[in-house]
């Protein structure tokens, strides 16, 4: 899940008629002074970050005046906060609280509906008041296509014995966080505390707000730069893998990067998986021989071989991994030589350096193996592909053995590929396919249109176009298999080749060389 700050999720729910206290967020102490001057009272700074119990190390203070709204912002900005640095702080006018409530809307995939939950007592986790107090909880599974009724907000709030003009102001603002929640698709939305002032007034104090994954991109006004709900900021690769995500939906790519600063030696696996079950058996495997994870990858939901050779180059790019480990559901019902295909284009080009097991079960998977191990020859690093009859146990101890070995193959750089002489291009989804009809006219095998999945090519006058408009290729009829480079690099004569780019990745792995 995406999570917004604070002040965003307030910025949100002010759109909705929900009071929320007169405020902004700054990034400079001078910012901090010029809002509390704007307020003309006493104020709360409040570090914007994403962690529980920031009033405890010190990230929410009362400020009497500007000068000391300042001098606070001033020691928060760049304070480290559980793994954050405190970049923004909010700056808002300080509520004379009389009395708090909590109010929320959660997806419950248990029962496949947004559930609202309110309660008379806040400020604390509903779960431990619904465990210490469960008479002042009261919660209401709703409708997804009717939404919440103003009768059931208002029921909600009287069963935790609320009455009178309270219970009308509580209903119709209950009914203003649904209409948020469902808008911006929030898997969760949680004022805690949602107070009562001395004067009556009610105010979202704090609330939190975290969007599906999958909704992102209908959202872009959220600015949320990475749709993951990480426990801490999210590194350069993931930024870098989650772009991959975000711009193609065919098939699952999730990226960890579960460890940093590490080096050759130190035990640490660049691990690949695909379907939850058989990664974390796989996991299991590796971690019972005392390895330790670098990355949690997980391609699968029949992913594209493009997707997945662009994962394999985002792991390989984490230096000082000691091998690479693929492995997860032995049954997958995905054409397992895609995702071989996405391997060996990854290995090759990024030169393979340490030892490779990969376990590709399910379907198709003697073709998988069978594409892994005609490649393994031409990588430095040893690589070892297995299927479903060998348990993701065995695949460890495997890996565990070539890594101990520490053989390498002393192989000469591959030439530079030649400037292509008589290029035929077309786009794909994600990437440009070229084919140098030069090379293809010395090729008798063309292996590539006949190994095309989806059969588009054609040949014309012996040479490899496509069978159908440009436009269709590139709006997925081309599903990017990579036959027509992988296939034609060991069975034609080299003239296909795929480009698919990773946006950052060659900045991030120069960066890397500079320090």
């Amino acid at each position: 899940m995406a999570r917004l700050h604070e002040y965003q999720g307030k910025e949100l729910l002010k759109k909705r008629k929900v009071p929320v206290p007169k405020g902004s967020v700054a990034s400079s102490p001078d910012e901090a002074r010029r809002i509390a001057e704007e307020i003309g009272d006493e104020v709360m700074v409040k570090a914007q970050v994403w962690v529980t119990g920031r009033a405890g190390m010190g990230g929410i203070k009362r400020a009497a005046n500007p000068e000391e709204a300042e001098a606070i912002a001033q020691q928060m900005l760049g304070m480290a906060a559980k793994g954050f640095v405190v970049e923004q702080v909010l700056v808002e006018e300080r509520l004379d609280i009389e009395r708090e409530f909590y109010a929320g809307v959660i997806i419950d995939d248990r029962a496949r509906a947004p559930v609202v939950i309110f309660s008379s007592t806040g400020g604390t986790g509903i779960e431990e008041i619904a465990r210490e107090h469960p008479d002042k909880v009261a919660r209401v599974e709703v409708d997804i296509v009717e939404g919440l009724q103003d009768y059931q907000a208002r029921d909600l709030v009287r069963r935790v014995g609320i009455h009178g003009r309270l219970l009308r102001d509580l209903g119709g603002l209950v009914k203003n966080l649904y209409d948020v929640a469902r808008t911006f698709e929030a898997r969760a939305a949680e004022i805690n505390p949602l107070v009562v002032t001395r004067d009556g007034k009610l105010y979202a104090a704090d609330c939190r707000i975290t969007v599906d994954d999958y909704a992102v991109f209908r959202h872009p006004d959220l600015g949320i730069e990475i749709a993951r709900e990480f426990d801490r900021p999210p590194t350069e690769l993931e930024k870098i893998a989650y772009q991959v995500e975000a711009e193609d939906y065919r098939g699952t790519f999730y990226f960890i990067q579960m460890a940093d600063d590490f080096g050759r030696g130190e035990g640490y696996i660049g691990f690949h998986g695909a379907g939850g079950g058989g990664s974390m058996m796989s996991m299991d495997a590796l971690l019972s021989r005392d390895y330790k994870l670098a990355t949690y990858v997980d391609t699968s939901g029949n992913p594209p071989a493009s997707k997945v050779y662009r994962a394999a180059r985002i792991v390989l790019s984490l230096p000082g991994i000691d091998g690479y480990f693929a492995s997860g559901s032995g049954v997958a019902s995905q054409e397992q030589f895609h995702s071989a295909r996405g391997f060996v284009k990854a290995f090759l080009e990024q030169r393979l350096s340490v030892p490779a097991v990969i376990r590709l079960g399910g379907n198709m998977e003697e073709k998988a193996i069978e594409i892994l191990e005609r490649a393994a020859p031409e990588i430095p690093a040893p690589l070892e592909a297995y299927g479903k009859d060998d348990t993701a146990d065995f695949c460890a101890e495997r890996l565990d053995n070539l890594i101990k070995e520490g053989k390498i193959k002393d192989l000469p750089m591959p030439a530079p590929r030649p400037e292509t002489r008589e290029p035929y291009t077309f786009e794909s989804p994600t990437g440009t396919v070229t084919y140098d009809h030069a090379i293809c006219d010395t090729c008798e095998s063309k292996v590539c249109v006949e190994t095309c999945v989806r059969q588009i090519l054609k040949l014309e006058d012996g040479r490899p176009m496509l069978d159908i408009s440009r436009e269709d290729a590139k709006r997925g009829r081309c599903i990017e298999c990579l036959a027509c480079e992988v296939e034609c690099q060991f069975e034609g004569k080299g003239g296909g080749f795929v480009d698919l780019p990773i946006p950052g990745l060659g900045e991030y792995r120069k960066s890397l060389v500079k320090h």
